[in-house]
């Protein structure tokens, strides 16, 4: 399990997309049922208001209509994380802030580099995430 970084999320590619959709329905499943998600990468998201997880979902949601994609927004809504619409949106700069910094960007980034590198990403999908991102190490 991952959250991929909010940065990211206009190039990922469509796996790690659609698979972002069903990693989220997952993790708010798994916080309405069991209090947490239980998985090292992604408990992080206990440490925020619900309204980022909301958030984030929703800029996946976003993005996934954006390209055509079919997203059932009642997957996620259906589980209680604890949001409350009177919450509001969360903006860019706060969401997941002190998570989402840059050295959680390059692990993403890297991670998708080393996807690429396996054959698990087109080189499209890769020089779309290059083109978008000059990475400074």
């Amino acid at each position: 399990m991952r959250i991929w970084h909010k940065d990211l999320i206009p190039v990922l590619p469509r796996q790690q997309l659609l698979g972002q959709w069903r990693e989220l329905c997952c993790i708010a499943k798994n916080i309405a049922e069991k209090g947490t998600p239980n998985h090292m990468l992604v408990n992080k998201v206990l440490e925020y208001p619900p309204s980022h997880l909301h958030e984030f979902a929703a800029r996946i949601d976003d993005e996934m209509t954006r390209r055509g994609y079919k997203c059932e927004w009642s997957r996620f809504a259906q589980w209680n994380i604890g949001y409350k619409p009177e919450d509001g949106p969360v903006s860019t700069s706060e969401l997941f802030e002190g998570w989402h910094h840059y050295r959680y960007f390059l692990q993403c980034y890297f991670n998708l580099q080393e996807k690429y590198d396996c054959g698990g990403i087109s080189e499209k999908e890769w020089e779309r995430i290059q083109n978008e991102f000059v990475v400074i190490i």
